[in-house]
């Protein structure tokens, strides 16, 4: 079997995560949900028979939680690739197909967002094995997930049938819908040919690369220049921060997938979020009989359809009569909002920046050494 790179991509600063999530400690590398960041469930989850040493990609800062949690899971990175500035996704994913074509045009890599949750990993795997002949046939595999609600936050694919069973195989792609209002995430969820896009695809790097020459051709020049010029010591690659910074900021889905016509689309039922707000966390926590998720010293007196968080010991949160509302209580900062408003937290966080507050990336001194001991443990 021809193994599989998985290519992990880090540099997501997980703003909607506020106050756990900040750039100084974004939520991939925070204890999210369990006793291990959702970091290095990625790492395990891509891991093991059938998978090749990961090239793992992040922001300069990012570097030592990258490393640090990677031996705490016993993962080796092939690559830590390390962007001087943030590219966004299509950059990113060039360069990491460039670093093993440079070995082997012919390598399958999975591209994976690093910060998503996926319970049934058994399930995944199968999945993306399942895609490895159509990939090997020189197309590019993308992961579909059963839709649960007529979610407006997400992309859609729109596929040329129903998926019925779900049973992982490759099926046509039609086009991609970013974003789409209520009233047409509604008849979409109702349709049923219709799937979230996970952001992940399966493809040989030489396909991968070829795509981009045909729909990003502006990208290859300053992403080789990039990574020909990189500062390779050991397993740490920085790359060439002028030939970076040359490329164009954009997403893989505007720049590629969706001019791509050798795009297909696998179906995943393994279970899946992207975990992406506090409202998601919620979602996908254990809640007791009135659907409230505690975390932490939490005392909840009659308190309904809420989350309720403290991250810090000795802190103890104590809610009274609150319906559909996140509360998150950490040493420097407490954010209290309704389910309705959770979006409106990059505001926040953009007045606190303005006010240069240190909350706003950061962590306040009397808060520091609480965040540090969460990293530990998860680096344990």
């Amino acid at each position: 079997m021809t193994p599989i790179t998985p290519v992990l991509l880090c540099g997501s600063s997980g703003t909607r995560l506020w106050p756990l999530s900040r750039k100084a400690m974004p939520k991939q590398f925070a204890p999210l949900m369990g006793d291990k960041t959702l970091y290095q469930s990625a790492l395990r989850r891509l891991s093991g028979f059938g998978w090749a040493d990961p090239v793992v990609v992040m922001a300069a800062d990012q570097l030592a939680f990258a490393q640090d949690q990677a031996s705490a899971v016993d993962i080796s990175p092939a690559c830590l690739m390390v962007e001087p500035s943030a590219r966004n996704t299509a950059p990113a994913i060039l360069a990491a197909a460039m670093f093993l074509a440079e070995k082997d045009p012919e390598a399958l890599m999975l591209v994976a967002p690093s910060d998503h949750a996926i319970p049934d990993a058994d399930a995944f795997r199968a999945a993306v094995f399942a895609g490895v002949p159509a990939a090997l046939d020189g197309r590019i595999v993308a992961f579909g997930i059963r839709p649960t609600r007529a979610e407006t936050g997400y992309g859609w694919l729109d596929l040329s049938e129903a998926p019925s069973d779900f049973r992982p195989r490759p099926l046509a792609l039609r086009r991609f819908v970013e974003k789409p209002a209520a009233p047409q995430a509604e008849a979409m969820r109702a349709a049923g040919s219709y799937l979230w896009n996970a952001g992940i695809f399966l493809a040989r790097a030489r396909t991968l690369i070829d795509a981009y020459r045909a729909h990003a051709a502006d990208l290859l020049l300053p992403v080789r220049a990039a990574v020909l010029g990189a500062d390779l010591r050991g397993k740490v690659m920085h790359l060439a921060a002028d030939a970076w910074a040359k490329a164009k900021d954009i997403s893989v889905d505007y720049a590629v997938m969706e001019r791509a016509k050798n795009l297909c689309v696998l179906p995943l039922a393994a279970g899946w979020s992207d975990l992406g707000d506090w409202d998601a966390i919620w979602r996908e926590g254990a809640s007791d009989a009135d659907g409230v998720v505690a975390t932490g010293e939490v005392t909840a007196i009659i308190c309904k359809d809420s989350l309720l968080r403290s991250d810090t010991p000795g802190v103890e949160l104590v809610a009274i009569g609150l319906t559909d509302m996140i509360v998150v209580a950490m040493g420097d900062a407490i954010r209290v909002a309704h389910k309705s408003h959770v979006p409106s937290v990059k505001e926040a966080v953009a007045q606190l920046k303005a006010c240069k507050r240190p909350q706003a990336e950061g962590f306040a001194l009397r808060a520091r050494d609480v965040a540090q001991d969460s990293y530990r443990f998860a680096a344990e």
